[in-house]
């Protein structure tokens, strides 16, 4: 079964439709590869993936233990390397808005990093992956 269509519609920007949803949204080349930097680009889409991975991971345990998870956001920081022009680096800082015991960290964190994307991203990407509490 397909997952997504996508078309390229010129000036360097691709519109990506899931299929099942029909949600859509569009990817630009960066501005440091010829575009204008407008959207997403394909690299941003994959190195934000991950941190949503994380958090749909996270959540997913959150539900199943009762866990309140609402608020927790993460900032994603990605780094290109050429020759080949790749991604290199990927940060996520995840922080969560209450702390929590020791038990339940280690579970949330353990979830994060075994989230589908995480075990997806090609071995030689530097994953910087920081879990920030309130003190």
């Amino acid at each position: 079964m397909v997952t997504s269509t996508v078309v390229y519609e010129g000036n360097l920007r691709v519109r990506n439709t899931h299929l099942k949803s029909e949600d859509t949204f569009l990817t630009d080349a960066p501005t440091d590869n010829n575009g204008k930097g407008e959207a997403f680009s394909p690299t941003d889409v994959v190195a934000t993936a991950l941190a949503s991975c994380m958090l749909t991971i996270m959540g997913i345990l959150a539900e199943r233990e009762h866990i309140d998870l609402v608020g927790t956001g993460a900032n994603v920081t990605k780094t290109m390397a050429s020759n080949p022009r790749r991604i290199s680096k990927i940060e996520v800082q995840l922080t969560f808005p209450k702390n929590y015991d020791d038990s339940t960290k280690k579970k949330l964190e353990n979830a994060a990093l075994t989230c589908p994307v995480h075990h997806s991203l090609h071995p030689d990407i530097d994953k910087d992956i920081q879990f920030i509490y309130p003190s």
